[in-house]
C-alpha cells in the first residue's frame, strides 16, 4: 500500500530547505570561482560591487533557516517516536555530523591529507546544535523557547569577552562564541568559523514552534502566525538598526548614493551571527515558509525545490566534491587566470555556473531522496 501524499505543511518545509540549498550552491560557486574578489564579514560597502554584495547577502539566509528547520524537523520526528528516542537520534546524528565536518567535508574544501587546517563550519555547528537540543527537549516548551530567545537576543552582550590563547578557557570560549584559531599541534590547527552559542538558540526556536505544524492544526492560523512573527522580526531589525542600537557592533552609515546607504544598512555580521543577522534571516525564513505552504500543490517548481530539500546532506557533499573537481579541471585547462586563482571575470559567470550545476545535480539528488523515502528500513540513510 502506498503512503499518503505529504501535507502542504511538510512540502513547504522540504521546499524551503531545497531553496536554501540552491542559494548555498550560489555562494559556494562564488567561493570556488570568485576568490580573487574577497569579501569580509561584514563586507566593505565602498569596495564591493552591488552584484557581489547582494549575492553574498542572499547566502546569509542559508545557515539560520537550515538550523531553524532542523529544530522544527526534530519536533516532527518526535511526534512519531518517544522523547528518549528523539533525544538519542539527535545525539547520534549530531556526533555523526561533527565527524563528517572534520573528515569528508574538510577534505572537500582543502584536498589535504593529512590536513594542516580544519575549518569547523556549518555542518559542525549543526551537529553541535543537535547535541544541545538532545538535552533541551526534556525541558518544558516555554522554558526551551525562552532559552532560545535569550541566546539569540542576548549573545551579543558577550562580544567584548575575549580569552587569550594559552588560557584554559580559550578553547571552550572559541567554540562557544569567539571565532578564532585553536592550535592543536605544530602541524594542525582548527578554525571555529561557526561559534556554537547563538546557533543553540536558533535550533531551540525551531523546535519550539513545532506544535504549529502538528497534524490537524489549522493551516491558515499557522500561516498567519508565521507571517506575523516574520514581520515582527524584520520590524525589530529595522528599528534597532535604524538607531544603530544594540544588535551589532558595526553601525550603518549613509553612503554617497542611496544604493550604498541600503547596502550599509543591510551589512550584517555572520561570524558569530549578530542579533541583526538572525532577525533578518529568520524573519525572511518565516515568511518564505508561509508563502511556500500557500503555493499551488501541483506547482512543478515547488516539487523541484522539494527534490533538492529531500536529501540535503547528500546534496551538500556531492556539490562540494563536484566544485572541487571542476576547479582543478579548470586550472589544468586554463591555468591560474586571476593571479593565484582561476576564476570568472564577473558575477554573471557565477550565476550561470550555479544554474548549470543546479540542473546537473538535480537527478542524482532526487534519486537519493526517493531512495531515502522508499527504504526507511535502512537506518543509516536517515543520517543523510
Amino acid at each position: 500500500m502506498s503512503s499518503p501524499p505529504p501535507s502542504s505543511r511538510l512540502v513547504s518545509i522540504d521546499a524551503l530547505r531545497g531553496l536554501v540549498m540552491l542559494i548555498m550552491l550560489l555562494d559556494h560557486v562564488r567561493e570556488t570561482f570568485y576568490l580573487h574578489y574577497q569579501v569580509g564579514d561584514p563586507m566593505d560597502v565602498a569596495s564591493t560591487s552591488p552584484e557581489l554584495f547582494f549575492s553574498r547577502l542572499a547566502a546569509h539566509v542559508c545557515a539560520p533557516v537550515f538550523i531553524f528547520l532542523t529544530g522544527l524537523s526534530a519536533w516532527l520526528y518526535g511526534q512519531k517516536t518517544s522523547r528518549s528516542d528523539t533525544s538519542r537520534f539527535l545525539l547520534t546524528r549530531g556526533f555523526f555530523l561533527v565527524v563528517l565536518e572534520v573528515t569528508l567535508v574538510n577534505f572537500a574544501w582543502t584536498f589535504q591529507f593529512p590536513p594542516t587546517v580544519v575549518y569547523l563550519q556549518v555542518i559542525w555547528v549543526i551537529g553541535l546544535s543537535m547535541i544541545a537540543l538532545a538535552a533541551l527537549i526534556w525541558l518544558p516548551r516555554p522554558v526551551l523557547a525562552l532559552i532560545g530567545i535569550a541566546l539569540v537576543a542576548g549573545h551579543n552582550l558577550l562580544d567584548a569577552v575575549h580569552v587569550a590563547p594559552g588560557s584554559a578557557l580559550h578553547v571552550p570560549w572559541a567554540i562557544l562564541h569567539d571565532r578564532g584559531w585553536i592550535e592543536v599541534s605544530d602541524t594542525l590547527r582548527l578554525r571555529t568559523s561557526y561559534p556554537w552559542l547563538p546557533w543553540i538558540g536558533v535550533i531551540a526556536l525551531g523546535y519550539a514552534i513545532g506544535p504549529w505544524f502538528g497534524a490537524g492544526t489549522n493551516a491558515l492560523a499557522r500561516q498567519r502566525r508565521l507571517l506575523a512573527l516574520g514581520a515582527a522580526s524584520l520590524l525589530t531589525f529595522g528599528v534597532l538598526r535604524g538607531f544603530n542600537a544594540y544588535g551589532q557592533a558595526q553601525p550603518w552609515t549613509p553612503g554617497d548614493t542611496a544604493l550604498q546607504s541600503v547596502m550599509s544598512f543591510l551589512n550584517i555580521t555572520k561570524y558569530p551571527p549578530s542579533l541583526f543577522f538572525l532577525l533578518v534571516t529568520l524573519g525572511l525564513g518565516l515568511w518564505l515558509l508561509a508563502l511556500l505552504e500557500r503555493a499551488p500543490a501541483q506547482a512543478r517548481w515547488l516539487h523541484a525545490l522539494r527534490g533538492y530539500g529531500g536529501a540535503p546532506m547528500f546534496f551538500y557533499l556531492l556539490h562540494l566534491y563536484v566544485l572541487k573537481l571542476l576547479y582543478l579541471g579548470a586550472v589544468a585547462i586554463w591555468g591560474l587566470n586571476q593571479g593565484t586563482y582561476f576564476g570568472f571575470s564577473s558575477m554573471a559567470g557565477i550565476w550561470l555556473c550555479t544554474l548549470l550545476l543546479a540542473v546537473a545535480l538535480y537527478p542524482p539528488v532526487r534519486a537519493f531522496a526517493a531512495l531515502k523515502a522508499r527504504r526507511r528500513d535502512i537506518t543509516w540513510l536517515k543520517y543523510l
